[in-house]
């Protein structure tokens, strides 16, 4: 907490390096939890900037009543919200537009800014534990939204569950039901999954 109100006096006061270390801090949390909400990585990313742009219009008025991480991820969750039931009404784009690898991955000469990682000893390893994640993220997308929402905060990103109350404007006793079961219903999954095989 007294990280949160050093940085919050310093964003306050307008300092450039504070901006940068909440936004190396919480970039990637916020960006996973996005996209949740809405259909693809690039509208979560266009949420996220706008959440960026809340944050920098909003900190003089931030009065530390909740964390810095719970007043950040209520902004984000009100504007993926919101975001959310705008995308669900438009109609989505067409994927065959889209380039199979991101232009950002390519400097303006056509070299790749970001090289493809070289592949390691242990690729079985990587690809078991690719093949993990992967089932996971699709169990956990069809949990209904309630329930993912609370088990990605909880259980990915590290809130408390008085944050997740906060963040979500449910009670204490309504975000242990979800909690619960939500990881009920992730864990028995893979069982139904091997049982079919």
């Amino acid at each position: 907490m007294d990280d949160d109100a050093e940085l919050v006096a310093r964003l306050q006061a307008g300092d450039e390096e504070a901006f940068v270390t909440l936004v190396d801090r919480f970039h990637a949390p916020i960006l996973r939890l996005a996209g949740n909400y809405v259909p693809n990585r690039a509208v979560a990313e266009e949420v996220v900037q706008d959440t960026w742009l809340g944050v920098v219009r909003g900190i003089e008025r931030f009065e530390g009543r909740s964390s810095l991480k719970t007043w950040l991820f209520r902004i984000l969750v009100n504007r993926a919200r919101t975001t959310g039931v705008r995308e669900r009404r438009e109609p989505p784009v067409d994927p065959l537009h889209e380039p199979a690898v991101s232009p950002e991955r390519f400097a303006a000469s056509g070299a790749w800014a970001r090289p493809p990682a070289p592949w390691a000893d242990e690729a079985d390893e990587r690809i078991a534990a690719r093949q993990t994640v992967t089932h996971l993220a699709k169990h956990l997308s069809e949990l209904p939204d309630g329930q993912r929402h609370v088990v990605l905060m909880r259980d990915l990103e590290g809130l408390s569950a008085s944050e997740v109350c906060d963040v979500l404007g449910i009670s204490e006793g309504n975000q242990r039901v979800l909690l619960n079961r939500g990881g009920s219903r992730i864990r028995a999954m893979p069982e139904h999954e091997v049982g079919r095989g």
